[in-house]
């Protein structure tokens, strides 16, 4: 499994966010993105789970473009957001079986018992969801990785809302992760507490304006 990713460029609303990003992820690494705000780091792990498509540039897992199959892509990778999904009326429970079965997975109740463990929402489990807090919340979508398992996870400021404890979970989740083979691409501007073996900061692809001058 080798993602590799050549010349991409983004534009969005008519302004080139970046331009000419390279890089290439195997199997057991962790790449961390970071970059200010509006340098496109959400915009760069959208593109990668296939949901925007590039201006510029391509995407291949295996020599082969991810957009020429998304649903085959949509199985190999995990996408969470910053921005939480949780549906408040529903509990824990319920919001971990729906998401994992709106993406594809059928999860029986020893898995879903076990992402709940992981993330430390036992108690919470028969909850509804709009009780939860920030980091709850956060605890809840991220714990879709462990009930729905892929090869890619692509993160966007994964220990947003969480205290100290809560982001050495998710630490150690991305560590166990990559060691048994799977790859991580984590956009975010806090510490992570990980030894990446790769990192890109997006801001260096972003194009500079060349101004005139006038004699």
């Amino acid at each position: 499994m080798t993602l590799e990713v050549k010349e991409l460029g983004c534009k969005r609303g008519g302004r080139e966010v970046f331009a000419g990003l390279d890089f290439q992820l195997s199997p057991g690494e962790l790449l961390v993105v970071t970059g200010p705000n509006g340098s496109g780091k959400s915009s760069l792990l959208r593109m990668l789970a296939g949901f925007l498509r590039p201006t510029a540039g391509s995407i291949t897992w295996d020599g082969e473009p991810v957009l020429e199959d998304r649903e085959a892509h949509g199985g190999r990778s995990a996408y969470v957001g910053h921005l939480d999904a949780v549906k408040p009326v529903m509990t824990v429970e319920e919001n971990l079986e729906f998401w994992s079965q709106f993406e594809g997975a059928l999860v029986g109740e020893g898995r879903v018992r076990a992402a709940l463990e992981r993330v430390d929402l036992v108690p919470q489990t028969d909850l509804p969801a709009g009780f939860l807090s920030a980091g709850q919340k956060r605890r809840l979508n991220l714990a879709r990785l462990v009930a729905r398992p892929a090869a890619l996870w692509l993160l966007d400021e994964p220990t947003s809302a969480l205290d100290d404890k809560s982001s050495q979970i998710v630490a150690t989740m991305i560590e166990e992760h990559c060691q048994e083979g799977g790859m991580a691409i984590a956009a975010t501007h806090l510490d992570l507490g990980i030894d990446a073996q790769r990192s890109l900061d997006i801001d260096a692809y972003r194009p500079r304006v060349q101004l005139e001058v006038v004699s």
